[in-house]
């Protein structure tokens, strides 16, 4: 059965000038428009109905409601004429702030964290995600547990409903503290599983390639495209959550991973960097990115950087990338010609020029150019490097034979009376297994 949609309302705060005139503010604090679209997006893929949205100008954030006691009077006067079921702020709120608004407005008040952190509980599938997802509502949880009494047993359904748990979200802060070290500990156990596979990956050798990109970019779609994988892709933020890797054979015939993980988006929750660090770590142990942007997006350059800040967050942000400029196939055709590299240096600024990164504009849904990425992903894997080479093998030789055509791209063959010659395009390592076979040059 279908879940009832809540009429929800959006705040969102915009800083006046005399707030944003410090150094470096208006790269900091995104454009409130687009914030709050976002925002709604996101509200949408939760299940909500937005009904209005509301935006309050201010010098600073009012420490005990956000936007005024003015402003909350306002948006009160609008909940029982407009059946406001929900209230959602753009702003993560304080412990004290919530608790007021609360007391204030006859609805449920969520912050973009909550929300988010909501959206996250209905998407993950695995142990390990539903894991990451608890102990990042536990901390969220954990500082707003004084003073909220029956509040934190929220039975009724609907968003930002789900989680721990009742008994959870009961519990006085000593348990909840030890529920938390235990999802620690369960998460390090995933983490060093997970290294385990990793170093069992690394001795075949396969290359890992990461793809990583503001949600709703088309990772997932250009995962399907690469790997006929079947992953759910659709327009609602974060359909996917949890990482799923699959082997793709490369023009060179190299085999590699290819990992699908979790999109980013602006002010992604603390708690939920620190709680996917398991998860991202397949990000950092890649040996190439593919950086998937919209480049349809009119908020393409913000949304790059965003990714490019959370890179650097988790340590991945010298491994090498690969810019997949994705959607094409919605471009206006002028639009498709214009100069990659010129495009590459307005998404990445001066990081383009000093990693020398390459991009490729593809359309993950109609699969338009995918071979000229898949070419440039084997120009631009260091590991394990492909080079010619000429191998003479005795006719008996039939598993060498076999590795030849299966992991390398071959070129030529010749047949004599007691021997094959082949060249091949050879990955290094079957060059150093097959190197008994090798012909000088």
């Amino acid at each position: 059965m279908q879940e009832q949609t809540e009429r929800t309302l959006i705040v969102g705060v915009e800083l006046t000038a005399r707030a944003q005139s410090t150094p470096n503010a208006r790269e900091t604090e995104p454009d409130t428009e687009e914030s709050l679209a976002e925002l709604a997006t996101l509200a949408e893929s939760a299940g909500a109905e937005v009904t209005g949205r509301v935006i309050q100008s201010r010098p600073a954030l009012d420490p005990a409601t956000l936007i005024g006691s003015g402003k909350v009077e306002e948006i009160k006067t609008r909940i029982e004429p407009e059946e406001i079921e929900t209230v959602i702020f753009d702003h993560e709120l304080t412990p004290t702030q919530l608790r007021n608004l609360e007391r204030r407005l006859a609805a449920k008040i969520l912050d973009r964290t909550q929300l988010i952190l909501d959206i996250f509980a209905r998407r993950a599938r695995t142990a390990e995600g539903q894991l990451q997802v608890e102990l990042a509502q536990l901390n969220y949880l954990l500082p707003r547990l004084a003073g909220r009494g029956t509040q934190m047993s929220r039975l009724g359904g609907g968003i930002g409903t789900r989680g721990p748990g009742e008994t959870q979200l009961e519990t006085d802060r000593r348990r909840i503290g030890r529920r938390i070290a235990k999802l620690k500990a369960e998460i390090e156990r995933v983490r060093a599983t997970r290294g385990v596979q990793r170093s069992q990956r690394q001795a075949v050798p396969l290359s890992t390639i990461g793809l990583v990109g503001y949600t709703n970019a088309g990772k997932s779609t250009l995962f399907n495209r690469l790997t006929g994988a079947g992953v759910l892709a659709d327009a609602r933020m974060f359909a996917t959550l949890d990482p799923t890797v699959r082997q793709i054979r490369l023009p060179s015939q190299r085999r590699v991973l290819l990992s699908d993980t979790v999109g980013f988006i602006r002010n992604l929750p603390t708690t939920l960097v620190d709680a996917f660090r398991a998860t991202l770590e397949e990000v950092t142990a890649a040996a190439l990115l593919l950086h998937v942007v919209d480049v349809t997006s009119p908020t393409a350059e913000e949304q790059t950087a965003h990714v490019l800040k959370v890179l650097a967050e988790i340590g991945a942000e010298t491994t090498p990338q690969v810019l997949v400029l994705n959607k094409s196939d919605r471009l206006p055709e002028a639009d498709r010609m214009q100069n990659l590299d010129a495009l590459t240096h307005r998404l990445l600024g001066e990081t383009a020029r000093q990693n020398s990164t390459q991009a490729s504009l593809v359309s993950a849904r109609s699969g338009d150019s995918i071979s000229q990425l898949l070419d440039l992903i084997d120009q631009q894997l260091l590991q394990d490097p492909v080079a010619r080479q000429r191998f003479r093998l005795p006719l008996g030789e039939g598993r060498a034979l076999h590795l030849l055509h299966d992991r390398a791209a071959v070129i030529s063959k010749h047949y004599a009376e007691d021997y094959c010659e082949i060249v091949a395009d050879a990955p290094k390592s079957l060059r150093d297994k097959l190197s008994e076979f090798a012909v000088p040059d």
